[in-house]
């Protein structure tokens, strides 16, 4: 079903609400998010949309996992289309492919450069902006009338334009009118904004349905890299309170979740749009407690572990929107709870030795941690769409290596803070790697450009400001490791040094272009 038609036949009264996914990087990660996107359709989405990765770096797989959803589970979906290395021929061919699947919603965008690329140039000039695609397919006999066509909006204002507001509400205007029957924004934190932009939108003569894009942060860090990366004004006092909590993953995400909540409720009950999209980042929790809070779901919330702790002692509590009932608890109140909790226990069908009922929904809750799991939905850093977490004016900042040297200079460069990122490093450097800095810089400069690295760790507090993450009163242990470039006589000179004087504690693999693995005197080849 068109979802301009799911709009207009719905409850004006009840805000509703839909969920964005992108395709995994791996093929672990996207039997994962099938399983996670059946269980989040059990919140009754009005839609969810799948995402178009940078470039169309992820077109088979947004167009299998979006043939997925509408056709097994039924749910209709929303596909992003993007410009970006497509022409008339692929067009069409991924419009066919969509209308095969049964797929009836697109949202028109222009896309992202891809990953490594300075400019958006087309490759072909009849798609250069999302009204090409929007034209395109509403001066189609065999789509006008089949697809229901979005576009994407800026409150904040567009990353990569330098126009000012009321020339990009222009821009707008000549989408709908071209066609589009409802916008998506880009996500945002500043609600007084966003109702100002809203009326400027309105008064342009846009009537369509406006559906704001709401992310619960996640992580203090990703957060960081998506504000750069999309352009997004934060308010002040959101950046306040995060400030004190940013090195405590749990707290972070906490907060994320009551001021996504806090941020829903604003914008729906003044009544001027329809409903909400979550961007979900391919994680679930946090969404699903957004729900609970705003009573959307029509179940009762989720009950949280919580850290039994006298309030007195060295005990670090939690900032006062978050504890009380949350996370922390007193010895008498968590007997009490626990005396009523057993005296009404249900019972159960699910199989015993399964550990938590929400296990399968929660075990990847903080995905990037260290460097996260390669069989979660959510592994990588990446934007918000699902494409590589790099804006075009880091890119810029490589200045075009022509030489060995130029590659040693821009490793070293990085090294030095000098440069944010590499073509290997999408952020830079980071705390912990600054402890082994010495020993990167001698390797780099010897030619052995270095892309990864960690010094080893044995039992530091996981609130620790250098090395914690995910969730406080846990312990870090990390191996040491470096990564980097190197030629092949190289690797034999590693081998020989390894086995002369490691001892036993050295471990070390390499891989070359052709998919040759080698490690530890073993060779495997694809």
């Amino acid at each position: 079903m068109k979802l301009i038609d799911k709009i207009a036949s719905r409850n004006p009264a009840k805000p509703f609400y839909t969920f964005e996914f992108f395709p995994p990087r791996t093929d672990q990660g996207f039997e994962n998010l099938v399983a996670r996107i059946s269980r989040l359709l059990t919140l009754n989405p009005l839609t969810i949309s799948i995402t178009w990765g940078a470039g169309g770096s992820t077109k088979d797989r947004s167009l299998e996992l979006a043939g997925l959803t509408q056709e097994e589970y039924a749910i209709d979906t929303v596909l992003h289309l993007t410009c970006t290395n497509m022409e008339q021929g692929s067009v069409n061919a991924a419009l066919k492919e969509a209308k095969a699947h049964g797929i009836q919603n697109i949202l028109a965008l222009r896309g992202d450069p891809p990953r490594g690329k300075e400019e958006w140039i087309p490759i072909d000039p009849n798609f250069q902006h999302a009204i090409d695609l929007v034209k395109c397919i509403r001066s189609s006999p065999e789509f006008s009338d089949h697809f229901c066509v979005g576009v994407a909006a800026y409150p904040d204002g567009h990353p990569d334009s330098h126009l000012d507001l009321d020339t990009e509400l222009n821009y707008l205007k000549q989408k709908v009118d071209a066609g589009a029957d409802f916008i998506v924004t880009q996500l945002f934190y500043d609600v007084d904004r966003f109702f100002e932009w809203l009326k400027l939108v309105r008064a342009k003569g846009i009537t369509v349905p406006v559906i704001p894009c709401i992310m619960p942060i996640q992580t203090y860090s990703s957060f960081l890299r998506l504000v750069k990366l999309c352009g997004i004004r934060v308010p002040q006092y959101i950046m306040d309170v995060l400030a004190p909590i940013s090195h405590d993953d749990q707290l972070v995400k906490a907060y994320g979740i009551n001021l996504a909540a806090e941020m829903v409720e604003r914008i729906t009950k003044e009544n001027v749009v329809p409903g909400v999209q979550f961007c979900t980042l391919n994680l679930e929790k946090s969404v699903q407690r957004v729900l609970e809070i705003l009573g959307w779901t029509g179940t009762s919330p989720t009950l949280h572990n919580r850290l039994i702790a006298d309030t007195a002692g060295n005990i670090i509590h939690p900032p006062a929107y978050i504890d009380g009932t949350e996370f922390m608890v007193t010895p008498i109140t968590a007997t009490n709870s626990a005396a009523i909790g057993l005296a009404s226990l249900p019972t159960s069908d699910t199989e015993a030795g399964r550990g938590e009922l929400n296990n399968a929904a929660s075990w990847d809750e903080f995905p990037n941690g260290r460097f996260g799991d390669y069989k979660s939905p959510a592994f990588g850093d990446q934007d918000h769409w699902g494409g590589p977490a790099m804006r075009n004016d880091e890119v810029s900042q490589w200045r075009r290596p022509k030489s060995l040297d130029d590659l040693t200079q821009l490793f070293l460069d990085h090294l030095h803070s000098k440069i944010a990122t590499t073509p290997f490093s999408p952020g830079a450097l980071s705390e912990e790697s600054l402890l082994i800095l010495k020993h990167l810089e001698k390797l780099t400069k010897r030619g052995w450009w270095t892309v990864g690295s960690q010094p080893a760790v044995d039992s530091a507090s996981s609130s620790d400001i250098v090395f914690g993450w995910g969730p406080r009163s846990g312990y870090v242990f990390q191996k040491g490791f470096v990564e980097f470039f190197c030629t092949e006589e190289d690797v034999d000179e590693i081998e020989r040094r390894v086995e002369e004087k490691g001892k036993g504690w050295v471990h070390w693999f390499a891989g070359d272009v052709k998919v040759h693995l080698t490690m530890d005197c073993e060779t495997k080849s694809d």
